[in-house]
């Protein structure tokens, strides 16, 4: 990973996740009984052999921060390195800095202004090239083998995109490529899609023809955004942009419905993720397994500390979780510490940590070749 600085956008509210993602930060919404959402571009990244990954964010960002230190910064070989912030983390003497330096410049407006606002923290000496990651994505991949093709090819740009029924294509970035694999369109959540594959959302970007393009978009009236306004412009201005087909499992956890669904793909008979593809981060002192049929749990995803004295049945349960007596649980995930009432009666639903229920429904999948 020589020359590869990889940086990480984390700035989700979660707003269309209701309940789910009100008073924290969207990646650190609990996932899969085992981890967070933004445990997954971590944990690939460092599988990937990355020693450091570079936090983009400004929602709830001290929140973040501080979360991230504690799980992610006490391993030596690996770490989340906090920006302007970061001398701070490094030398607290309890763990965590009681007070931040002030920020200065101007709030981040969209993705792109992420890439801006940290520039000196991205574009070092020797950084000839940038992954972007998101922090609301759950997959398994090695960047290693995206990063070799994209310098074979000497691209100014790699996209990761996957193949999805295209009536659902409008829901995220259409790309399309000619034969020789070079990108010709790329448009963000298209009315009339005329491809049937989709950006996935993390690139590798050559550091030189990026930065460029980031201070010519300075000025104009852009949105601020890779998506709508970066990569069209490398589009529009003729560099070599190439794809990499994510082949496995891939979802962008949008919303509830989406988030529930990915969560009925970890029980299956042959699992989107396996058990030991998930990080564990929350509680790891906890063992997890997969129970198939013992009394009183069916088909789900268990804690070692699991308190049960009703049914749990096809569910997905976090460590601390306490189901009454005589409670049914059915297609649900509960989150670290819920409680179920005795006697009550779920059916897909999510259970907080207060215990707030919060039914689903179906929506369109949110991608992947595990959807």
């Amino acid at each position: 990973m020589d020359g590869v600085s990889a940086v990480l956008l984390a700035g989700g509210e979660g707003r269309r996740m209701g309940p789910l993602g009100t008073g924290r930060s969207k990646p650190l919404v609990p996932f899969g009984g085992t981890s967070r959402l933004i445990d997954f571009s971590l944990d690939n990244a460092r599988r990937s052999g990355f020693r450091e990954v570079l936090l983009l964010s400004q929602y709830e960002e001290r929140r973040l921060m501080d979360d991230l230190h504690t799980v992610w910064n006490r391993t030596p070989g690996f770490r989340v390195h906090f920006g302007p912030y970061d001398e701070a983390y490094r030398g607290a003497p309890s763990g965590l800095p009681g007070t931040l330096p002030d920020r200065t410049g101007p709030h981040e407006r969209g993705t792109a202004d992420a890439l801006v606002s940290k520039e000196k923290h991205i574009f070092g000496d020797g950084v000839s090239e940038v992954l972007v990651l998101h922090a609301d994505h759950v997959y398994r991949f090695d960047y290693g083998e995206m990063i070799r093709q994209h310098r074979a090819d000497r691209a100014a740009l790699t996209v990761s995109f996957q193949r999805i029924e295209r009536r659902y294509v409008h829901l995220f970035g259409m790309v399309e490529f000619d034969a020789s694999g070079n990108l010709t369109g790329f448009v963000e959540k298209p009315p009339q899609p005329t491809s049937d594959l989709v950006f996935a959302a993390f690139c590798v970007f050559d550091a030189t023809v990026v930065r460029r393009y980031l201070k010519q978009l300075e000025g104009t009236s852009w949105q601020h955004d890779i998506s709508r306004d970066v990569i069209p412009a490398m589009l529009a201005g003729g560099e070599r942009i190439r794809g990499f087909e994510v082949r496995d499992y891939w979802e962008d956890i949008g919303t509830v419905d989406r988030y529930h669904r990915a969560h009925r793909g970890l029980l299956r008979g042959k699992p989107t993720l396996p058990l030991s593809d998930l990080p564990l981060t929350v509680r790891p002192e906890v063992a997890r397994r997969l129970v198939t049929e013992e009394p009183g749990v069916r088909h789900s995803m268990v804690p070692a500390d699991l308190v049960n004295r009703g049914l749990l049945e096809g569910s997905v349960a976090y460590p601390g979780v306490r189901i009454g007596a005589g409670a049914r649980v059915r297609d649900c995930v509960l989150l670290p510490g819920a409680e179920v009432a005795a006697g009550a009666e779920l059916e897909s639903a999510i259970v907080l940590e207060d215990g707030t229920v919060q039914y689903c429904g179906d929506d369109a999948p949110a991608g992947g070749a595990g959807s």
